[in-house]
C-alpha cells in the first residue's frame, strides 16, 4: 500500500491498535522522552502527543518501536525490498535469472525521485526554530535535539539527487552558544557522507547546503538510516520502500525540498565555522561531551498544513534504535557478507552500544598441512572487517571460522562467547591495532577519535573446559575480596575506583603475583570492574559494562603476560579493567522526579494504564 505521509501512517497504526493518542500537556523537557522511554520498555504502541507544552506543533515517537510494527508499515514492499538489496549486493543473480527478478527491477525503476510543482503540501507554511518542539532526552543535554532528521546534501562535484546523501546525524536546535533561531549544530564524523561533501565544499571554498526533513512517510527515515550498497541511492530506496516515489523540489534559493516532509528546515555550513555542540545522551549509555562541530545558519524552516514532528530517544541499549537495527537486519542480512570475502555473519552487539564490539563468523579453509589449525585466514577478514565503513568504528572484534561449529550464530551473545573462550590462545590470539581512530561517541580512549583496537580471532579444536563455578580453593587477595561468576570462563572482579595507570599497574601485579602459579585454564578472563554484582546478573549488563568502559591497548593485562617482537600475549587469564575512568563520560541517569509522573500515568486512569 505506501503511505503517502506521515499522518496517513498515524492513522493507520492507530486503527489497527498501533498508536495511543496522549492528549494531556506534556513537558518536551524530559517528560516526553521518560514516557517514550517507558512504554518501549514494555513493547507499547507508537505515541502521539498531541499537546506539547510550549509548541503548536504535536510529536510522535516510537514509530518503530517493535519489528513486528516495522514490518506491519512495509508489509506490502518489505519482501521486493530484501531482494532489491540482495541483487544490488549480486547482480549476477538477475542476469542468471532475469524473469525472477523482473517484477524487482520494475520496483526499483518506478522508485526514482520524482520532482514536484511548488504548490506541494510542504510549501502551506513557515515557522521558527523556537516553535517547534524542543525536546530534551537526558538531564545534562546541552539543549534540544532533533533525533529523528533526515539531513540531505549534495556533491558539489556532481550535483542533483541521484549522487545526493540522506543520512540521520543529530541537529542541536538551541543552547550553548547558538543564536536562537539563526544558528543550530550538526554532528557527524567525516567519513559520513555529508562529511565528504563538506570537505568537496570546503575545497572550493562554498558554503554547503543542507536541508533537514523531519517526518514524512516511515520509509524516508529508514533510507536515511540504511547502510545501502554502494551506488544505490537512499532516495530511490525510500521510493521502493514506500511504494512512492521520494517528491522534491528546489526553492528559490537553491535547496532541495523533500515535498512530503512534515518540516524542512535549510540552511548552510560555511567553511571550517564551528561551535561548540553537546552534552547529548547517546546510545552508547552515556554522554558524548561538548566539542566543536560544524555550524548551520538557518534559512527557512518550512511545514505542511497540521504536521507532526517525529523523534525518538536514544540511550543505554535496547531503545527504539536498536528496532531500527532488527529491520535493517531483517533487509539487509545476506547483503554485508558479500561485501567482505570469507565472511559468514557480522554482528554489531547492540547491548554493547553497537560499535564497541562486533562478533563475525569467518572461513578458515587454508590450514589442511598445519598440525594444529589456528587463526589464519579470518585474520585477513579481520584486518577487512575493521577497514569497513561503520565496521571500523568497532573496538572489539572476536571472530571465529565457521568449520569449527557450523551451527554457532553471532546473535546468540553468550553460546558465541563460550565457543571463543574455549578456543582462544591468550598467548597467540590477540591482536592489537593502537593509536588509531575509535568512535567519535567513544570516550574510553586516548583522545576525541584516538583509541586502540583488537582482533581476537579462535580458530581449531577446544583448549580448555570452561570452568562453571568457582573451586573452593580459588581466592583472590586483597582489595580483590568481591567477585562473581557472570557466564562460563568469565569472572567478574570488584575493584577499588580507578587511581590512574601507575596504580593500575601496582594492582595488576598484586593478581599476577597471587595467580601466576594457579592453574586457572578453565578461566581465561577476568573483568575488572566497579559493581561486580551488576556486571555479573546478566550478560547485556557483561557487554556494556566491559566493552563500553576499556581501552584495548590500556586495559587489556593478563597473568603471565609478555611481549615478544611487537607481540602481546599471556599464558594467564586476560585481565580486562572496565572500570569508570576519569575521562569517561559519565553514565545517562534518569530524573527521579520525571519518573515518578510517569508512574502515575501507568495507574489506574492513567493515560499510561495498562500499557506500562
Amino acid at each position: 500500500m505506501g503511505y503517502n505521509s506521515l499522518q496517513d501512517c498515524i492513522n493507520d497504526l492507530e486503527q489497527h491498535g498501533h498508536l495511543i493518542r496522549i492528549k494531556q500537556e506534556t513537558d518536551p523537557y524530559l517528560e516526553m522522552a521518560a514516557i517514550h522511554m517507558r512504554v518501549y520498555e514494555h513493547e507499547g504502541p507508537a505515541l502521539l502527543f498531541e499537546n506539547v507544552k510550549g509548541s503548536p506543533f504535536p510529536a510522535v515517537s516510537n514509530l518503530f518501536g517493535t519489528l513486528e510494527r516495522s514490518k506491519f508499515m512495509f508489509r506490502d514492499t518489505l519482501e521486493k525490498i530484501k531482494v532489491l538489496v540482495d541483487i544490488k549486493g549480486d547482480p549476477v543473480k538477475a542476469i542468471k535469472h532475469p524473469f525472477r527478478y523482473l517484477n524487482v527491477a520494475a520496483t526499483a525503476l518506478s522508485a526514482l525521485p520524482m520532482k514536484s510543482g511548488k504548490g506541494a503540501p510542504i510549501n502551506f507554511g513557515r515557522t521558527k526554530v523556537s516553535a517547534l518542539p524542543q525536546i530534551v532526552n537526558w538531564p545534562m543535554d546541552g539543549g534540544p535535539f532533533v533525533t529523528m532528521p533526515q539531513v540531505y546534501t549534495e556533491d558539489a562535484d556532481k550535483p542533483g539527487v541521484m549522487n545526493a546523501n540522506l543520512g540521520m546525524y543529530r541537529i542541536q536546535l538551541g543552547g550553548n552558544d547558538y543564536i536562537p533561531d539563526e544558528e543550530i549544530g550538526l554532528h557527524y564524523q567525516i567519513h559520513r557522507g555529508i562529511g565528504i561533501h563538506q570537505a568537496k565544499a570546503n575545497a572550493k571554498g562554498l558554503p554547503l547546503k543542507v536541508s533537514i526533513f523531519v517526518g514524512g512517510p516511515p520509509a524516508h527515515p529508514l533510507a536515511a538510516v540504511m547502510p545501502l550498497p554502494e551506488g544505490l541511492s537512499e532516495l530511490t530506496f525510500a521510493g521502493a520502500l514506500g511504494n512512492r516515489r521520494f517528491r522534491y523540489f528546489y526553492d528559490d534559493e537553491g535547496y532541495c525540498i523533500s515535498a512530503d516532509a512534515d518540516f524542512v528546515i535549510t540552511g548552510t555550513v560555511m567553511p571550517h565555522e564551528n561551535k561548540p555542540e553537546g552534552p547529548f545522551g547517546d546510545h552508547l549509555g552515556y554522554y558524548s561531551l561538548t566539542h566543536p562541530f560544524p555550524l548551520m545558519k538557518v534559512s527557512r524552516v518550512y511545514h505542511k498544513k497540521n504536521p507532526v514532528w517525529s523523534f525518538t530517544v536514544v540511550g543505554r541499549p535496547p531503545q527504539e534504535d536498536t528496532s531500527f537495527g532488527a529491520l535493517i537486519h531483517e533487509i539487509t542480512g545476506t547483503a554485508i557478507p558479500k561485501e567482505i570475502p570469507g565472511v559468514h555473519e557480522i554482528h554489531a552487539v547492540d547491548a554493547a552500544g553497537v560499535h564497541p564490539l562486533l562478533f563475525a563468523i569467518g572461513s578458515e579453509r587454508y590450514t589442511p598441512y598445519l598440525q594444529e589449525r589456528r587463526p589464519q585466514e579470518i585474520l585477513t577478514i579481520a584486518n577487512h572487517i575493521l577497514g569497513s565503513n561503520q565496521l571500523s568504528l568497532a573496538k572489539y572484534l572476536f571472530i571465529c571460522a565457521k568449520e569449527d561449529d557450523p551451527s554457532l550464530h553471532v546473535h546468540d551473545v553468550a553460546r558465541f562467547l563460550t565457543h571463543m573462550l574455549e578456543r582462544i590462545d591468550p598467548a597467540r590470539d590477540l591482536h592489537f591495532y593502537t593509536n588509531t581512530t575509535i568512535d567519535t561517541l567513544d570516550y574510553t580512549g586516548s583522545g576525541l577519535n584516538a583509541g586502540s583496537k583488537v582482533a581476537i580471532a579462535a580458530a581449531g579444536e577446544k583448549r580448555r573446559e570452561l570452568w562453571r563455578e568457582l573451586p573452593s580453593t580459588f581466592s583472590l587477595p586483597r582489595p580483590f575480596h568481591q567477585y562473581k561468576m557472570v557466564m562460563p570462563g568469565v569472572l567478574a572482579v570488584e575493584a577499588p575506583s580507578y587511581a590512574s595507570e601507575a596504580h593500575t599497574a601496582n594492582e595488576i601485579n598484586i593478581l599476577h603475583e597471587a595467580l601466576k602459579n594457579e592453574k586457572l585454564d578453565g578461566l581465561p578472563l577476568m573483568v575488572l570492574c566497579d559493581d561486580a554484582g551488576f556486571t555479573a546478573d546478566n550478560i547485556s549488563n557483561f557487554v556494556w559494562v566491559t566493552f563500553t568502559r576499556s581501552n584495548p591497548s590500556h586495559d587489556i593485562h593478563g597473568v603471565n603476560s609478555f611481549t615478544q617482537h611487537k607481540h602481546w600475549g599471556c599464558h594467564g587469564p586476560i585481565i580486562l579493567d572496565a572500570r569508570i575512568k576519569p575521562h569517561h563520560a559519565p553514565p545517562l541517569i534518569k530524573d527521579a522526579a520525571v519518573e515518578a509522573r510517569v508512574d502515575e500515568m501507568g495507574k489506574k486512569g492513567g493515560v499510561l494504564h495498562g500499557i506500562i
